[in-house]
């Protein structure tokens, strides 16, 4: 019997050891974690703080940039603020929930460790800002584009024996078009889309158009013209590859590449179609201002195709293009309808 409760006495002084032990251990868990989340307090405001510092740059870069206007940038930066604060209140919130109930419980701290949304070892993905570069990003942008300026022709390769006249014959262009960024630097980038043009040439000398056959040729009108002009509505496709530093910019969780604010080079060329030709005249007789138009083909070509440039800055570019088709079809001398002009994009 003796011999039984030495051993019993044995027993519970080891397990009354190890008890001790293991209390300590809790204990000294708990108190680190307790510190771990102290510390947790102070990051959490230092990275929402270096987060808002980062959105209101951004906001102010856009207002520089004449994206947004002032009231708005300032509207952003208080939203980005109460935001800010907002979530700095939460965290702390949740923080001192957890401190507290470690506090109420340190004697079996682990049986109460809870994770309550909010990562407390300090791991990148836990704590994980949403900043630029998480945001999604669009290699993809499209926009509208518009051009004018002067049309023409050259006769078997020279614009000296033109008949037209330089400053009376116009063009007029618009369109819509896509941006896709080709590198990741976004230094190349392929813009396609489809454009509406209107080519227009005025003849010199009192002539106007008129169909022979296959042939269209120009003949002096009976009467003094107050104007004549051949007008060739057609539908195209162009396709450029366009050189120069792209902007990249932020926005709703989106990023966009975009050339605004910077010098861009574009070449390429396009394909198309003639879907209306038309003659507008204008003069006098017997006293009457008489307008007539005359729609008819013309024998122009109802395929055309060509190379097309441009160069320029932020949104307006100097824009060039040549038909390589013959503006007629069978005239006996070759001509080439070309253009020169501005070019924009938004």
């Amino acid at each position: 019997m003796k011999k039984q409760l030495h051993v019993l006495m044995v027993v519970f002084a080891l397990l009354g050891g190890t008890l001790t032990q293991a209390q300590v251990i809790i204990k000294t868990e708990a108190k680190e974690k307790l510190e771990q989340l102290n510390a947790q307090k102070s990051r959490v405001q230092e990275e929402e703080k270096a987060y808002l510092k980062k959105q209101i740059e951004r906001i102010e870069q856009m207002q520089a940039e004449n994206k947004i206007t002032a009231a708005e940038a300032q509207r952003r930066k208080e939203a980005a603020a109460q935001k800010s604060a907002q979530n700095i209140a939460s965290k702390m919130l949740i923080i001192d929930e957890q401190i507290a109930l470690i506090n109420r419980n340190s004697d079996d701290y682990k049986a109460t460790e809870l994770t309550l949304g909010i990562g407390l070892d300090n791991d990148k993905e836990d704590n994980k800002q949403y900043d630029e570069k998480d945001a999604v990003l669009k290699r993809t942008t499209s926009g509208f584009t518009m051009a004018f300026g002067l049309s023409n022709a050259l006769i078997d390769g020279s614009i000296d024996d033109s008949p037209y006249k330089i400053a009376g014959s116009r063009f007029f262009e618009m369109g819509y078009e896509w941006q896709t960024v080709l590198d990741k630097n976004a230094w190349l980038r392929l813009r396609y889309g489809a454009s509406l043009q209107f080519n227009g040439l005025k003849p010199e000398d009192n002539q106007y158009f008129v169909e022979d056959g296959d042939q269209t040729v120009l003949e002096e009108f009976p009467v003094e013209l107050d104007k004549a002009k051949l007008r060739m509505d057609n539908l195209v496709i162009p396709i450029h590859l366009e050189f120069g530093k792209a902007h990249k910019y932020f926005d709703k969780g989106t990023a966009c590449y975009t050339s605004t604010d910077k010098f861009k080079m574009g070449i390429g060329g396009f394909v198309g179609l003639n879907l209306n030709t038309i003659q507008k005249l204008k003069f006098e007789e017997n006293g009457k201002n008489r307008k007539e138009k005359r729609n008819q083909s013309y024998n122009t070509n109802n395929f055309l195709y060509g190379l097309s440039a441009y160069i320029g800055y932020d949104s307006v570019s100097l824009y060039a293009k040549y038909e390589l088709n013959t503006v007629f079809k069978d005239n006996a001398v070759d001509q080439n309808a070309v253009a020169l002009g501005l070019r924009f994009s938004f």
